[in-house]
């Protein structure tokens, strides 16, 4: 069945009846299209159990002249690269041996990579510690302990140590507390305009709160510190609940909205409420909890991390800050990696016969490296990291669980495959390309096969990502609080040419 309108006048009566039709209508399998050349919107919808609407309009259009703007700029905006190098400018605040530029100090974690003999620079295996303590230590307590260490994480980088057991535990129930949304949010919020893009329901959830919070712009440490609690506690949640928005919104699945369980952990509850019949297998849970432990923190230099410090020199509020933040992860070059890497394995499996023929593995790297293949971006996702040479000491923990994990999934040949690029990659890339330092597989070559392999859609790789780094960034904004108090403010040297005003009838 199909209904048409050939136009819809231009008064707000005929658009109130079609938003009535829209959202009152139970037509089955139904097409609804209306349309209007004058006020540029088109209305389409497939009909599942509620007629869904895909406006079309001008808002999303891009003239012809727009076009030609965009072409003028990216002539005219082109600085000459010698300029960068002989004002001795830190692109990406970056030495140009790769090593940071130092703006700041920080108690909350440090990243080693090297070791320092004399004026010499020695690549090693690296190692990360959180507040002192090396996080493959926190790690191998917890499995000691046979419990989930998340939480005792989010207690460390907050307050700087260890809790003990009952300091655990009432922080725990703490987090369950705040680990309810206000009345009507998921109604209000997160279901009447869903996203396609989580990171981006994510975002607007986070600035949404601000409205419910009577002391949303209060900057005082405790105010703050409660702030970062609740959105602690609460990611999770909008994470899974707008991704539930989006797929019974645009792809037709049934909704459901499964509500937190008290007496579970973080990585339970995420489990838990993302599946329809809320089950999870220990292992499953366990794993996930390790990864969420692995990324809760990388130092304040790191791109999501170093926004909210700035952001938070500002002045503002707390909201704004995590914001922001979740506005930098969002972006392909930092948050969004290891869904690149599970898409390039897709494309391997496609187009190598046998996994067992690392001559047919090298040669599929080869190309790949030669911007034949997948993306053409001529990068192999995965491997490297800015900072790290030897071994990232993130992907050497998931590693030690994702073969026991692979082997419940029945994906074994998968990590085979996994473990034969991790070895090949790098003596491909070492022919390939000039390394000033060692190649090794980052966090994300193996975070996403464990996603993929614990049924995580691939549009929640990033909110997990976040969900498991606002401690991290909470952290760092209190810090900022309690010692700087100076806005952040880096300099930019002007280079262009001082040119005389002309009046409008003489250019």
């Amino acid at each position: 069945m199909v209904l048409r309108s050939d136009s819809i006048e231009n008064d707000a009566d005929a658009l109130k009846k079609f938003r009535k039709l829209r959202f009152n209508l139970n037509l089955g399998e139904t097409m609804v299209v209306c349309k209007d050349a004058k006020l540029g919107i088109q209305f389409e919808h497939t009909q599942y159990r509620r007629e869904k609407v895909i406006m079309t309009s001008v808002f999303s259009e891009t003239a012809p002249l727009i076009f030609n703007y965009a072409e003028q700029i990216k002539k005219d905006f082109v600085i000459d690269k010698e300029l960068y190098e002989s004002h001795h400018v830190n692109i990406g605040l970056r030495d140009i041996h790769g090593n940071g530029v130092l703006t700041g100090l920080t108690e909350i974690s440090e990243i080693v990579s090297y070791v320092q003999d004399g004026d010499q620079k020695i690549h090693c295996d690296g190692q990360l510690y959180y507040r002192g303590i090396n996080v493959k230590d926190i790690v191998q307590g917890t499995i000691n302990d046979n419990r989930f260490g998340f939480e005792e994480t989010v207690y460390l980088l907050l307050f700087g140590k260890l809790p003990t057991k009952d300091q655990l535990q009432e922080f725990e129930n703490l987090l369950s507390v705040y680990r309810n949304l206000p009345t009507s949010f998921v109604r209000d919020i997160i279901l009447k305009a869903p996203s396609k893009d989580m990171m981006n329901t994510l975002a607007r959830s986070v600035l949404t709160l601000f409205s419910y919070d009577d002391c949303a712009s209060n900057t005082s440490i405790s105010n703050v510190l409660r702030q970062c609690l609740q959105l602690i506690a609460l990611f999770p949640l909008l994470a899974v609940y707008g991704y539930q928005a989006y797929r019974h919104y645009e792809h037709g699945d049934s909704l459901f909205i499964h509500q937190p369980d008290s007496n579970l952990s973080t990585a339970e509850n995420i489990l838990m409420t993302l599946r329809p019949d809320k089950k999870y297998s220990e292992l499953e849970a366990l794993i996930l909890d390790l990864a969420l432990i692995v990324h809760a923190e990388h130092g304040g230099g790191n791109n999501s991390t170093f926004t909210c410090r700035v952001v938070t020199t500002s002045g503002t509020d707390t909201y704004s800050s995590i914001a922001a933040a979740l506005g930098s992860l969002k972006g392909p070059k930092h948050g969004g990696a290891n869904i690149k890497v599970v898409e390039m394995f897709e494309d391997i499996k496609t187009h190598i016969n046998d996994w067992q023929d690392e001559d047919e593995i090298v040669d599929y790297l080869n190309r790949l490296l030669a911007g034949e293949v997948f993306d053409k971006q001529k990068l192999i996702y995965g491997m490297g990291h800015a900072i790290y040479s030897v071994s990232d000491p993130r992907a050497h923990v998931l590693k030690g669980f994702v073969e026991q994990l692979a082997k419940e999934k029945n994906m074994y040949k998968e990590y085979q495959l996994y473990e034969k690029i991790e070895r090949l990659a790098p003596e491909v890339i070492t022919k390939k390309r000039r390394i000033y330092k060692g190649v090794s597989a980052n966090v994300d070559f193996y975070s996403g096969f464990v996603y993929h392999m614990l049924g995580l859609p691939k549009e929640l790789y990033t909110p997990i990502f976040a969900i498991a780094r606002i401690p991290g960034w909470s952290a760092h904004r209190l810090e900022e609080l309690i010692n700087v108090g100076k806005i952040i403010r880096p300099a930019y040297l002007n280079v262009s040419q001082r040119n005389d005003y002309k009046p409008l009838n003489k250019r």
